[in-house]
């Protein structure tokens, strides 16, 4: 057979449909990636004609040798594409072919636009609250949700006082907004129920479920006095204890033999505690000598630290002799963070039973980097953030300083702990080539800090990308902290 007789008895087109249908929501002017993503794409775009290619069937089955659109009246909503394949139809022999495909433009809402239009009505809300004097562990968790794509189905995010609230628009969405906090924090909660409306004839009824969640008052780098009994029951620990990690568990060590401990959520809210002292209330040493007491296990090693109060320079020779879980990184000249218990007063009924001549003078809790910090050093990463209301009620002025404190001291923890920071996601800067400038012209100040933490290039994302993918299956198995 000759060519033009083979096209004329040979359709390679067949099975590949000629009209399709794509969905546009003219609020946000996105369209509808199925099965459920909305992408922004402009007439004529390479996305565009990404997102019809991939709406027809069959094509996988030929050579796709071009793609281009044909023009039709914007307000049309009709979209037309031209293509030209190939398929081999006999030994040797392969033909070509063009045809077009009509896409028709349907118009749809997508969720978040339905929600705005709905006023935000929601059926059920999450509040969530911790009572302690930062909010570090709130930035953390949103890290966790933003990370785990947690907060997909929110209608809307409200920043209270003491926590955020999560409003839903069905129960079943804050059921597993609950779920998720309850895998990655210690919490409890209580559910309530108030009836909004009521119809006698069918038996119906509208609730409004509300879902109060309180996570654990103690945070990272607290010291907590644990009762003797739980004490004993955790392997013979002492009742002095620092937290070194907050998961779905409480984990406490030793800072005088480095033995660690486990507290479950359940143990816990049996025999609730408050924490003894928190990250305010730590005090800045000067570490005068170290000497190493056994070997070194990864960043920890028992040592005997010898420290003096920085403000005390100058003042009065007051040393302390300080056994330690930081002697693998501390040398004499390095600055420490710690708690004062010679001269504070605590009021804990446990602390108070305890033989003071057995307490240590300080508790030292973590190395810090103060000429770094009084430069100010430009970071060349950045963190997400979700979209939260905040409440009217709230003193925003005075609220300003302690928020930026927070941030502060959660970025600081990010830097200094890898497996932290390995739990969520770092974003490079919009301008990474300007921070890294700015951050040589300051490392001139602070060469004595060679060994100051950084973040890598790889453990950075490239871009900011949220609400556009479903939550990563892999990932929700991995929801440690």
């Amino acid at each position: 057979m000759c060519v033009n007789c083979i096209r004329n008895e040979v359709d390679i087109t067949e099975g590949i449909p000629k009209q399709a249908t794509i969905h546009y929501c003219r609020n946000c002017e996105r369209y509808l990636q199925p099965p459920g993503i909305w992408v922004v794409a402009q007439l004529e775009s390479r996305e565009l004609l990404t997102l019809c290619l991939k709406k027809l069937k069959g094509l996988n089955k030929v050579r796709l040798v071009d793609a281009g659109f044909i023009w039709t009246e914007p307000h049309s909503k009709r979209i037309k594409v031209k293509l030209t394949i190939q398929k081999e139809v006999f030994a040797s022999t392969i033909l070509q072919q063009i045809f077009e495909v009509e896409y028709i433009v349907s118009h749809q809402q997508c969720e978040e636009c339905t929600r705005l239009a709905a006023q935000n009505t929601w059926k059920a809300v999450v509040q969530v609250r911790q009572k302690v004097e930062h909010k570090r562990t709130f930035l953390y968790l949103e890290q966790l949700i933003l990370k785990h794509n947690a907060h997909k189905d929110t209608t809307n995010i409200k920043e209270t006082k003491d926590g955020i609230d999560f409003y839903y628009g069905q129960r079943a969405h804050a059921i597993k907004m609950v779920e998720f906090l309850n895998a990655v924090v210690p919490i409890k909660y209580k559910t309530s129920e108030q009836l909004i409306s009521m119809d006698i004839h069918t038996s119906t009824s509208n609730y409004k479920f509300t879902y109060s969640v309180e996570i654990v008052p103690i945070c990272r780098d607290d010291l907590v006095c644990i009762p003797k009994k739980l004490a004993n029951s955790m392997g013979s620990l002492s009742q002095l204890l620092l937290c070194t990690r907050v998961s779905n568990s409480i984990q406490l060590m030793d800072v005088n033999t480095m033995i660690h401990g486990e507290l479950p959520s359940s143990v816990y809210w049996r025999n609730p505690f408050p924490s003894l002292a928190s990250v305010k209330t730590m005090i800045e040493y000067t570490v005068l000598d170290v000497e190493l007491l056994g070997p070194t296990k990864g960043k920890l090693a028992l040592a005997d630290v010898h420290v003096a109060r920085s403000s005390d320079f100058g003042r009065n020779d007051d040393i302390s002799i300080v056994r330690s879980h930081l002697g693998a990184i501390l040398n004499p000249g390095d600055t420490v963070l710690g708690y004062d218990l010679a001269r504070s007063n605590y009021n804990n009924d446990e602390f108070d039973k305890m033989n003071r001549h057995d307490l240590p003078d300080v508790i030292l809790v973590r190395k810090s980097y103060p000429a770094r910090r009084k430069k100010n050093k430009a970071r060349n990463w950045k963190l997400a953030q979700l979209g939260k209301e905040v409440d009217e009620m709230l003193p925003r002025k005075q609220e300003q300083a302690r928020i930026e404190n927070d941030m502060e001291m959660f970025m600081r923890d990010i830097e200094e702990d890898p497996e932290f920071r390995s739990t969520i996601n770092i974003f490079k800067s919009q301008n990474p080539t300007a921070a890294t400038e700015h951050s040589m012209a300051t490392d001139t100040d602070v060469e004595e800090e060679e060994d100051f933490p950084e973040i890598s290039l790889e453990e950075m994302l490239d871009e900011m990308q949220l609400n556009t993918e479903g939550p990563d299956e892999d990932e929700d198995e991995e929801m440690m902290m």
